[in-house]
This record gives C-alpha cells, structure tokens and sequence, in this order.
C-alpha cells in the first residue's frame, strides 16, 4: 500500500459498520476524497475528533487497492465556534454540503477548498452578515466554476455606456437596445452591480472585507436565487433546515 499526505477539509462523515466512519475530504492535491477512517467512532481513537465536518489539516492516508484508509490526521483548524451558533453552524454545513455537490475527484479543486476555508473564517466574523456571506460564496463558486455571469459589459453587444438588466437567463448584463426579448430582467443599483464585479474578480483573500444596505442585499438574493435555480438546480437539505431557523 502507498502513503499519501493531503492538506484539506472534511466535508461529511456517515457511519460505518459498529465502529467505523467513511469520510469526505475536499484535499489541495486530488480533489474530493473519499476514505474510511477505521475504529474512529471509538471514544478512545485518535481520530474521533479530526474525522468530524469543518476539520482542516493534513491527513496521512494509506492507498489501497479500491480505497483510501485514513491513518492519521494533524487539525491545524476544527472551527470548533461554529458549533456554539446554531445558525452559523447551518450555514456553514450548507458551505460544506454544496462544496461536496459541486467538487469532483482527481480534479483541481484548490481555489474550492481555498474558498471554502475563507468563508468559513468569515462565519466566524460578527461583523459581516451570514445572507451576504452566503451570497459571496454562491456566486464566487460559479466564478471558480467557470459559470460567472458577465457583470462588467453586455453579454449581447459589448456595450458598456447605456444602461442594463440583470438576466439570468442571458448569463448576465443586457443593455437596452439588446433587451428586448429579456423576459427575466432585474435592475440592479450600482452597489449591488459594483458588489458582484467585486466578488467575481477579486482574490477569495479579499471576498469578505465589505458590507451592503438591506436593498443591495435582497437584490443579490434575487439575482443569486435565479443563477443556483439555473447552475446548479440542488435543493440542499442544511439549506432547509436554516431557512426554519431564520
């Protein structure tokens, strides 16, 4: 059997067996990941606490034929805060949820597992709103996917001086002389525009330095629910939950 070190978060864990776990890693070198972590639900294993959901560290694991078997973990973060909010907890476990629908194995997710960490820290700032991180994350997501709506011209003709709708629909901006057939179009306040520019060009160091007024916020969460409604059609189940504490 081969020994691999890889550097990332869990993102869930399911029993296995009587004393068993197979976890869900999101790791810098190859992806998703999945391993098993065996006698980690026994009180006294060195791995009870690192095989839990928000872990981050490095993860010593052994390659097998057909699966990965984790033999240690060194947690640099457990984001233990989390825990002690109910509702941060949620949508933290909707960050995690979404990041394991949308990664893939063997397959370059580090600016997603670098996102991931960074939203994560942002929860754990009092003074950015949990809506807004949510917001930033979803459409930073879609940016690192390759799915970014274009919010710096008309995705029609180009045109940057005449004003424009949001169309989801579209993939994006759509100035008045192209709109015509626009049957999703939301107008958007220069805040609001200025914020998703911000979002999908800046460095994901710098995502969660800014806030918004109430009304730049409900029209991300408008512009935000069309664009997962269209990119990436999941109903998550934390997402349900959270909607029933808020």
């Amino acid at each position: 059997m081969n020994q691999i070190v890889l550097t990332g978060m869990v993102l869930s864990t399911m029993p296995v067996g009587e004393y068993d776990r197979r976890v869900v890693i999101l790791t810098k070198e190859q992806g998703k990941v999945s391993a098993f972590a065996k006698g980690a639900r026994r009180p006294n294993s060195p791995l009870v606490g690192a095989v839990n959901p928000f872990s981050f560290g490095e993860f010593t694991l052994y390659e097998g034929r057909t699966s990965y078997t984790i033999q240690s973990a060194s947690i640099s973060n457990y984001f233990a805060e989390l825990r002690e909010d109910m509702v941060g907890a949620y949508y933290g476990f909707y960050f995690l949820e979404f990041a394991d629908y949308y990664t893939k194995e063997f397959n370059d997710e580090r600016e997603m597992l670098k996102l991931l960490y960074q939203t994560l820290r942002a929860l754990l700032n009092p003074h950015i709103p949990n809506l807004l991180i949510r917001y930033i994350f979803e459409l930073k997501a879609l940016t690192i996917n390759g799915q970014a709506p274009q919010v710096f011209q008309c995705i029609v003709c180009g045109a940057t001086d005449r004003p424009v709708v949001f169309s989801a629909v579209k993939g994006g901006l759509v100035c008045g002389e192209c709109s015509r057939d626009v049957i999703d179009g939301i107008v958007l306040d220069n805040s609001a525009l200025y914020s998703m520019q911000y979002i999908e060009s800046s460095s994901i160091e710098k995502l969660y330095t800014f806030t918004v007024t109430d009304k730049v916020m409900n029209e991300l969460g408008r512009v935000m629910d069309r664009l997962m409604e269209l990119y990436v059609g999941k109903h998550f189940k934390s997402l349900e939950i959270l909607e029933t504490l808020l």
